[in-house]
C-alpha cells in the first residue's frame, strides 16, 4: 500500500480533530459538576450561571469541560448554554470604547467578573457586555474563555 493510500485510509477512519476551541457557559445556578459522565459520579463542585467553560469532550448527554483553573469535570449538556462568556483573570481589566489601548475607558471589571462576548475583534481584543449593559472591548490577555 502506498504511503498516500495509508494516509487517506487513516484520515477516513479518524477524522481530523477540529482545533477550534468551543467555549460555552453554564446555563443555571448551582449546576453540578461531576468526575464522570454519569449522575452517579462523584459531585465535584457547583458552578454558577454564566460561568465560562471550554468543551473538551462532547457525548450524547454529557460534556467534559475545562474551567478557568484548568480543572476538568463532566456536566449534563442540558446545563450548558450557547452563550459565550469570559471571566476576568486580572485584578482590574480595562474595557475600552474601541479595540485600541489608547481608546477611552468604557468601564473596568474586577477579577472573576463574568462578561458576555458579543464578538471577536482583530488584534487580540474582544467586544464584551457587562451584566449592567455596559459594552466595550477588552484584551484577550485580561480574560479567560476566548
Amino acid at each position: 500500500m502506498s504511503a498516500w493510500r495509508a494516509i487517506l485510509l487513516l484520515a477516513a477512519l479518524f477524522p481530523l480533530a477540529s482545533w477550534a476551541l468551543e467555549y460555552r457557559s453554564i446555563a443555571a445556578d448551582r449546576t453540578v459538576m461531576y468526575d464522570a459522565p454519569s449522575l452517579h459520579g462523584k459531585k465535584l463542585y457547583l458552578a454558577s450561571r454564566f460561568y465560562p467553560v471550554e468543551v473538551i469532550v462532547d457525548l450524547e448527554s454529557f460534556a467534559k469541560v475545562r474551567d478557568v483553573a484548568g480543572d476538568l469535570a463532566w456536566v449534563e449538556k442540558k446545563n450548558l448554554s450557547a452563550k459565550h462568556t469570559v471571566l476576568v483573570n486580572v485584578p482590574l481589566a480595562d474595557v475600552r470604547k474601541t479595540p485600541d489601548a489608547n481608546a477611552a475607558l468604557a468601564f473596568q471589571a474586577e477579577r472573576s467578573v463574568v462578561l458576555e462576548v458579543i464578538e471577536n475583534a482583530a488584534g487580540g481584543w474582544i467586544k464584551v457586555r457587562h451584566a449592567d449593559g455596559a459594552v466595550g472591548y477588552v484584551r484577550v490577555s485580561q480574560v479567560w474563555g476566548s
